[in-house]
């Protein structure tokens, strides 16, 4: 319990604004330890890139029994803090939510990503109710006096093109920045961001530290810093890197079974 608490301490400790977290998103036990050797502060997994290493797709496809038993694998094989990415929390209720968190925690995280894109249809969630979900997942938190580390993600960027964000979507996230910073999130999440300028003026008018994901349209990753940003993450692509290498690779060796 002890070393989850100072865990759960340091993953806080490392997201400084202007000095950000940057995090090679995990997918299974051996993925995580190469990123622990290669220097990683945190060991955060992607849930699309770990749904698909299992032979599933995206969107709370991937049993929660397997999301569990991976954690634990995880957490066996590497002495870094572990961040979650538990989609919209596998569970229709902030009570099943809350369930759900407790089982995470005691399997040895001590951070949790939580969308408010809702799962089985379009749209994100309310305010208020993505509030409830966020203050279900403090509640499991203070249950087992783990501090664990809450970031919240909206989709309001990844709902638009690229092209057409602006002062309104900036706004609309703002709203959702202080509602689910009151329900007890500790970091905002904003997929799909990529403006420098918004990016900028989100990092200065959030009240918790701001978390982007790196695309093709992002800007680099001092940039990012400099911009203020405290959380970066990779997201799929570091799995996506590896698998298009893998491909390409057994297509070279399989072509010499033609010659």
């Amino acid at each position: 319990m002890k070393n989850q608490l100072e865990q759960a301490q340091k993953l806080h400790d490392l997201h400084r604004s202007g000095n950000p977290l940057v995090l090679i998103n995990a997918w299974d036990a051996g993925s995580a330890q190469i990123i622990q050797g290669a220097g990683g502060q945190v060991i955060a997994t992607g849930s699309w890139s770990v749904a698909a290493a299992h032979g599933y797709e995206d969107g709370e496809k991937l049993p929660f029994d397997l999301v569990l038993s991976n954690l634990q694998r995880i957490s066996n094989s590497v002495d870094l803090p572990i961040t979650i990415d538990i989609e919209g929390g596998y569970g229709s209720s902030p009570e099943m939510i809350k369930n759900n968190v407790l089982k995470i925690i005691g399997c040895g995280a001590v951070g949790v990503n939580l969308e408010d894109q809702k799962i089985h249809e379009p749209g994100l969630y309310a305010i208020d109710e993505q509030a409830l979900r966020i203050a279900a997942v403090r509640e499991a938190a203070e249950h087992t006096s783990i501090p664990l580390f809450i970031n919240a993600r909206t989709d309001v960027f990844l709902e638009t093109p690229t092209d057409e964000h602006d002062e309104a979507h900036l706004d609309a996230v703002l709203q959702r920045v202080h509602a689910y910073t009151e329900a007890g999130a500790h970091g905002i999440f904003v997929p799909g961001l990529c403006n420098e300028r918004l990016i900028e003026k989100l990092c200065q008018q959030s009240s918790i530290p701001v978390n982007v994901m790196i695309s093709s349209d992002s800007p680099p990753l001092q940039k990012l810093a400099l911009l203020g940003v405290a959380r970066i993450s990779y997201g799929p692509h570091p799995y996506l890197i590896l698998m298009d290498a893998l491909k390409q690779a057994a297509v070279r060796a399989l072509a010499l079974q033609e010659l």
